[in-house]
């Protein structure tokens, strides 16, 4: 089994290029996490990031107010942001015990980490119509791990109602589809 932070440091590696390659004119274009435009979605990634690092470290954390993440170098912030997630959860003892006031095995909100940073820089790369492949070993541990929590998740309209996919999806495909996306989403032409 895979530490959180190697496979946080590998969904990294998928999100931050997808990121940093956002062109501004692309702000305001819709998403396949309906709720969000580009530029809210960044916010709220950022937001995710931030949070989920608190959180290896035992610290409350407020989900409530986005703040907009959008503003001076943001892209390389980003960057910064999800290197102090990965390093934030290699400390010996993040995945030990429960984080959060809620409860959760720590591990558990490890996964919440690595799904948002891998299933929103996929929404951000179709967004702005960028390739993203995700790592291997993210999607197997996530296609666990979502599925285990996916009950909970739609009671909370965290997720929405599993898409369906047809037989030969990829596993990508099925993770995606258990958090309510259509894993065919494009963009809007125009």
């Amino acid at each position: 089994m895979k530490k959180i932070s190697e496979l946080l440091d590998a969904a990294a590696d998928g999100a931050l290029p997808v990121v940093r390659g956002i062109d501004d004119s692309r702000l305001s274009d819709p998403t396949p996490c309906a709720q969000y435009d580009v530029r809210a979605l960044v916010s709220h990634l950022t937001q995710v990031v931030d949070n989920f690092t608190a959180l290896a470290a035992r610290q409350e954390v407020e989900f409530g107010e986005t703040p907009d993440a959008v503003t001076g170098d943001w892209r390389e912030r980003f960057g910064e942001r999800t290197a102090a997630l990965v390093d934030a959860w290699a400390r010996p003892g993040a995945e030990d015990g429960t984080a959060g006031s809620l409860g959760f095995p720590a591990r558990t909100v490890g996964h919440m980490a690595l799904s948002d940073l891998t299933v929103h820089g996929w929404d951000l790369a179709r967004a702005t119509g960028q390739e993203f492949v995700p790592d291997a070993d993210v999607v197997s541990e996530l296609a666990t791990a979502l599925a285990a929590m996916a009950p909970k998740a739609r009671e909370a309209k965290v997720f929405g109602e599993p898409f369906p996919v047809p037989e030969g999806a990829t596993p990508f495909a099925r993770v995606l589809a258990l958090t309510g996306r259509d894993p065919g989403w494009q963009r809007p032409r125009g």
